[in-house]
């Protein structure tokens, strides 16, 4: 069951409990606030960005981390590849921060 959740591109997997939210161009904070609420439901939120919304993704992580779970969450591991668009040999970076509540 695969449940999308659209404001900020927010999914659930059916294999486990975990959030996916992919990250875009919204404001930081806001987006911020948003993985705040997923965390006090959740034990592990899934972050998700590709291009040029990586920085947006990266600084989500560091203020739910450092300023507002600060001791209460981790960064459990982040995910870096690169996709290749089909014919045309331009390459997208993507990244992936799995988020934990201590």
């Amino acid at each position: 069951m695969e449940e999308i959740i659209e404001p900020y591109g927010q999914e659930q997997t059916e294999k486990s409990d975990d959030t996916i939210i992919n990250i875009g161009y919204d404001p930081v904070m806001l987006t911020a606030v948003d993985v705040l609420s997923i965390l006090g439901d959740k034990k592990r939120v899934i972050l998700k960005a590709r291009g040029n919304s990586i920085p947006n993704a990266v600084a989500v992580a560091n203020i739910i981390t450092e300023k507002m779970l600060h001791g209460n969450s981790k960064v459990q591991k982040i995910i870096l590849d690169t996709e290749k668009a089909a014919g045309i040999g331009s390459m997208t970076s993507t990244i992936e921060i799995i988020l934990n509540k201590i």
